[in-house]
């Protein structure tokens, strides 16, 4: 980079901005640039984001912007941003408000008639994606399911008829908890776990939900951030009101409505409004 470049006036506005998961030299050019010749950058963690600078050799002031200090930075962000700053967002890894803070700053500044813009990267999520081995054609991210066990078996039974790929992130401590849920409430899907993307000890391994599951309990939690695939639903022929009504009453016999619904909306991937309104009629029948 030229003394020059280093030396123009970069455009005023918001540059929310992507810096590499793992592997420091996934960062690109253009974002290099305004890195370096912006007025303030805001980061999730100044040290881990001094890192990265010190191997680009990028000397700029930093502030932190994140979950606890985001409503008192705000106002200040956009008086520096209606003064003519060029601001940049980075997270300490990957692309900024996926999962990260920074969506009330955009929104914010874009309602305040400032100039916001991306600058694209790297991304754990499409990383994942890319590697697991599913189908990419239509996905959905669902980001971090609930600790508690319940809520995460209630969101995942919602997720159950969605016909795409899933996508979530998730913490070592819980891995093996999760796929097992996953395993029960989504029932045999392939899937993919991917940890330490872009790292030196980058792993995916892939199975069924159940298979990595029981790897994962035997085995101990993983090093690393971990994303988690999961192939869509089994595509089936449409189901007659019997058999339906059947799946249903076999599952009652030995479940609490709840968790039977749950079950038959995996298993057929009806909505879970319809399945439950009938499994509401067959109960009270009995």
């Amino acid at each position: 980079m030229t003394k020059a470049s280093l030396d123009a006036r970069l455009a005023p506005g918001l540059y929310v901005t992507a810096t590499p998961i793992g592997n420091a030299g996934d960062i690109t050019l253009r974002a290099l640039d305004v890195l370096a010749r912006c007025d303030l950058v805001l980061c999730e963690d100044t040290r881990v984001t001094a890192k990265l600078f010190a191997i680009h050799n990028i000397q700029v002031k930093t502030a932190p912007y994140h979950d606890h200090n985001a409503a008192e930075m705000r106002p200040r962000v956009l008086k520096r941003l209606e003064a003519g700053e060029a601001v940049a967002l980075v997270s300490d890894a990957g692309t900024p408000l996926v999962s990260d803070p920074g969506l009330k700053l955009v929104q914010e500044a874009v309602a305040a008639g400032h100039h916001v813009t991306a600058l694209p990267g790297a991304s754990s999520v499409l990383a994942a994606l890319t590697l697991a081995g599913l189908p990419t054609d239509r996905f959905f991210f669902a980001g971090f399911l609930s600790p508690k066990q319940e809520a995460r078996r209630k969101e995942l039974a919602e997720l159950a008829a969605i016909p795409s790929t899933l996508v979530f992130l998730e913490s070592a401590n819980r891995l093996a908890a999760v796929l097992a849920d996953m395993a029960a409430t989504l029932g045999g899907r392939e899937a993919a776990v991917a940890r330490e993307l872009t790292k030196k000890f980058e792993e995916v391994r892939r199975g069924a939900l159940g298979e990595l599951a029981a790897h994962y309990e035997e085995a101990g939690p993983p090093r690393g951030e971990i994303v988690i695939i999961v192939g869509p639903p089994e595509k089936r022929a449409a189901l007659c009101a019997h058999e339906v009504d059947a799946m249903l009453e076999n599952a009652l016999a030995r479940a609490s409505l709840k968790d039977a619904v749950a079950e038959v909306v995996a298993m057929t991937g009806l909505p879970r409004r319809d399945v439950y309104a009938r499994a509401l009629e067959l109960s009270g029948a009995k």
